[in-house]
């Protein structure tokens, strides 16, 4: 992957633990530098924090549109009526226990 901008050189702290395992990943040659490990970690969060935004917006788009759905359902009302469905479900022909 070819980047057209130029990269700049910042300086991180990480504890040791985080260190080992990016060495170790280089030194196996998962990796080329420490550099490209940070990298690879932030294309990861950054896919995660998009995912995540899309979440939260779908989230809120189903909230709105049941907002504006119709008249609320006691829940109680809720479940009588899914009772109701479910005794007529099983008295139709054809039903079969599991």
């Amino acid at each position: 992957m070819k980047r057209t901008d130029k990269a700049e050189k910042i300086s991180i702290t990480l504890p040791p633990d985080m260190l080992n395992i990016i060495r170790e990943k280089v030194k196996d040659g998962a990796y080329a530098s420490t550099s490209e490990v940070i990298r690879e970690a932030m294309r990861l969060w950054q896919k995660q924090e998009e995912e995540h935004h899309a979440r939260i917006v779908a989230i809120r788009t189903r909230l709105e549109q049941s907002a504006h759905s119709g008249e609320p359902v006691l829940l109680d009302a809720a479940f009588e009526k899914l009772e109701q469905f479910h005794q007529q479900h099983i008295s139709t022909p054809g039903y079969e226990k599991l």
